[in-house]
């Protein structure tokens, strides 16, 4: 498991830091592997971050938030908004929610390739 999840943030030379999305302490992604899908409730609270993690095979710990920029694609028409010309290192779900429906996605967009994030997107349930 340790190699599969090296691959996923080493696969390319740019990518030198594995990064994933929390909700507060809770990694989002269900499973750090190529077959991870990323969930939330539509009514979903908490702060959203992305940080650096440390992975093992029993837990991933968040190691230090990256800012970042956030999208929402439309579920309707896959067109792709960005939320805020804001860099963030956290914000509060509910903000985002606010303009999202269900089956809308939140894309997540690292500030620097040395970060990898396998998991960018987050589908609201």
């Amino acid at each position: 498991m340790c190699s599969l999840l090296a691959g996923l943030c080493f696969a390319q030379d740019s990518f030198q830091h594995c990064t994933a999305a929390f909700l507060d302490k809770d990694i989002v992604v269900d499973e750090y592997s190529p077959k991870g899908t990323c969930v939330l409730p539509a009514t979903a609270i908490g702060e959203l971050t992305v940080q650096t993690v440390e992975l093992s095979a029993t837990a991933s710990k968040p190691t230090g938030a990256i800012p970042f920029k956030l999208a929402i694609r439309d579920g309707k028409t896959h067109t792709l908004t960005l939320f805020s010309n804001a860099d963030y290192t956290g914000i509060a779900i509910q903000s985002v929610l606010a303009k999202c429906r269900k089956g809308d996605r939140l894309v997540l967009l690292t500030l620097n390739k040395q970060y990898a994030l396998p998991h960018n997107e987050i589908l609201i349930q």
